[in-house]
């Protein structure tokens, strides 16, 4: 045996006419607490590689966490632990407080298994609360996550501008609450991929490599930090109330807005087909977009009171949704060097796997 930087040496060996066969460390083995005549699995992967693991068996308290709380914690501090230990991609969460669990506690983690994908109450007692990720590791593929995300971000960003040259503030609150739901996709994603990470059976379900996963979790934070700006653009209904905005101003934030929704989708469909001249073309689209700031900007300068602010708050995320284009475009860029499209590739991987779960 050579042991290196943490790698396992073994020499193969050859038993028989035609079996290869190689001895497994000790270690790994107790640790595991297998023994001659249990199972393992190999799974080939695109990189060569073999990954090995055991048979699957009952639950093992690994797979349980319990998450101690106290009862006066803040309720946004306790809503972002339970987001943590969920991103964890534990399936069993017992919630727990020292002595009575106060109500106010009960419907923090009432409202959070109601807002994310999967967690479900199965028991409570007095000091607990246990919660059952009902859906399992792979519902709906990672692509197909993305591209729900990226159809809802654009029908957020075309609303809130709605909104804003309206001024309907029941337009705009739908807009605000449906950033909820581009918040559960990412963190769903965020799960999947950490779970990933730990194990690596899940990693084979995903049917993904370790760089795609990491590439469509940075897709997914970008999509989501877009959806934000189409918030804040809406929520500028508040702000102006009833100023009028110019309509030159109008028609240069629309052109703005238009332009960063077309980036996006062209970001997106780079980062599908890998197609290198395309991402390239959004990075330029948003440095026009810059300039086409500095022309409305000059403009806001004449403006005063709530019309200065609200406007103003509309520029910048215009120009930062199209900035997080050109971050996505970027990704794409960098997932085409590390893996350009095949001959065989008969449509962009999103594409496929919306087709697939539409069928």
């Amino acid at each position: 045996m050579r042991s290196t930087g943490g790698f396992h040496g073994r020499r193969i060996q050859k038993t028989g006419g035609s079996t290869f066969i190689i001895s497994l460390p000790k270690n790994w083995v107790v640790a595991r607490g297998l023994g001659a005549g249990d199972t393992l699995f190999f799974t080939p992967r695109a990189d060569g590689s073999l990954t090995v693991f055991a048979e699957s068996g009952e639950a093992t308290e690994t797979e349980r966490r319990i998450v101690a709380v106290s009862n006066d914690l803040e309720v946004e501090h306790l809503f972002r632990r339970l987001i943590a230990e969920y991103i964890a991609g534990y399936p069993l969460l017992e919630i727990r407080t020292p002595g009575r669990m106060s109500a106010r506690t009960r419907e923090v983690i009432r409202s959070f298994a109601q807002r994310m994908i999967g967690p479900e109450i199965i028991e409570e007692t007095a000091e607990a609360v246990i919660l059952q990720d009902v859906v399992g590791q792979n519902p709906l593929p990672i692509p197909s996550v993305i591209r729900r995300m990226h159809q809802m971000v654009r029908a957020m960003q075309a609303d809130a501008m709605a909104a804003f040259k309206s001024r309907d503030a029941s337009f705009a609150r739908d807009v605000i609450e449906r950033d909820w739901e581009v918040d559960r996709l990412h963190w769903f994603l965020e799960k999947q991929v950490t779970s990933a990470l730990r194990d690596a059976r899940i990693l084979v379900s995903l049917d993904l490599s370790l760089p795609e996963c990491s590439t469509y979790l940075l897709a997914s934070r970008v999509l989501e930090r877009i959806a934000d700006h189409a918030v804040r653009i809406a929520e500028t209904v508040t702000i102006l109330g009833k100023e009028r905005t110019p309509e030159r101003l109008v028609v240069e934030l629309d052109r703005m807005a238009a332009s960063a929704e077309s980036a996006l989708t062209d970001a997106l469909d780079s980062l599908d087909s890998r197609d290198i001249e395309k991402a390239n073309a959004v990075v330029d689209a948003a440095k026009r977009i810059t300039r086409e700031r500095d022309h409305v900007l000059h403009e806001l300068t004449t403006k005063r009171g709530s019309l200065a602010i609200g406007l103003a708050y509309v520029l910048e995320s215009l120009e930062r949704a199209a900035f997080y284009a050109s971050d996505l475009a970027e990704i794409a860029i960098n997932r085409a060097v590390e893996s350009p499209p095949r001959a065989d590739d008969a449509a962009p991987v999103g594409k496929l796997a919306i087709e697939r779960s539409t069928a």
